[in-house]
């Protein structure tokens, strides 16, 4: 019987150096260049709000007016909102909305850094790999911002602050970290095809509604449909802003939604890892 050849090991052996080798260069690229990544994520934000008569008050605005329209449509347009666990309606949605706003950027301006950036990559020698980084800062800069007048929201609300608030810098890091790397493999594919970036802005609408920001996912009474939407990293994230501020709960009290987002964190990381490999020479002449 013939035996079914198999790859030779040097052959893994190679791929395996050859991706570390990449890793090692993005590693030492943030390492060098991590003033100027600081630098053009400030220099991202004044170029968002620039030209505008309010300037850095859209920041706030355009987040303040959604989410009032919602809580105005549940509220009193459908009068389907009640208490949540003790707390009004509003200071739950808003402690499960407030990292979409962050999110939805990155889903969508983060896919496009490069198209954005074409002059970083194809006029001037620039270390691609921090695109992304210094994009998503940017973003994040306004996320921090937002999160403390929720925080001072929650408190003028007659809710302190309390221990379970240590896991704030943990959310927002764990959010920061995937989206990052979903921005350097979403961005690579949009500058290839143009359809991927639409792809990705078609779905965004539809995220946000399965991701059980406006409602809430522990209401759900399949098993099955609960363990799938515990691998949507969305699902976790606005979740775990509902456990610091609303459940009052620890990130590892449930072990399989944290496994469930390790998975995909790492599942992101060696998707990022590998497109920047393959694409990372090409992505110059492309644009």
């Amino acid at each position: 019987m013939a035996q079914v050849s198999q790859p030779p090991l040097d052959l893994l052996a190679i791929r395996t150096k050859r991706y570390g080798a990449t890793l090692l260069d993005i590693v030492r690229e943030h390492k060098e260049y991590w003033r100027q990544i600081f630098q053009l994520a400030a220099v991202d934000l004044i170029k968002t709000y620039r030209g505008s008569a309010l300037g850095w008050l859209w920041a706030v605005i355009k987040p303040t007016v959604t989410i009032f329209v919602y809580w105005f449509a549940f509220s009193v347009g459908l009068r389907a909102s009640k208490d949540v666990g003790g707390f009004p309606f509003f200071l739950w949605l808003l402690a499960g909305i407030i990292p979409w706003f962050y999110i939805q950027e990155m889903l969508t301006q983060g896919s496009t850094n490069f198209k954005r950036y074409d002059y970083l990559v194809t006029k001037i020698r620039f270390p691609v790999s921090t695109i992304s980084t210094f994009v998503s800062l940017s973003k994040m800069y306004v996320h921090l911002a937002l999160l403390m007048i929720v925080v001072v929201i929650f408190v003028l609300f007659g809710y302190p602050v309390d221990v379970y608030f240590l896991q704030l810098p943990l959310y927002v890091a764990l959010m920061f970290v995937f989206f990052t790397l979903w921005s350097m493999f979403a961005s690579l594919l949009s500058a290839m095809s143009k359809d991927f970036a639409n792809v990705v802005n078609s779905f965004v609408t539809a995220i946000f509604w399965v991701s059980g920001i406006m409602w809430d996912v522990n209401l759900i009474d399949s098993p099955i449909l609960s363990k799938v939407l515990a691998f949507n990293p969305v699902t976790f994230l606005a979740t775990g802003f509902r456990n610091v501020f609303i459940y009052k709960r620890w990130f590892f009290e449930d072990t399989f939604a944290l496994a469930a987002f390790a998975i995909m964190l790492v599942g992101m990381f060696g998707l990022a890892l590998f497109t920047f490999h393959r694409l990372r020479r090409d992505i110059a002449d492309v644009l």
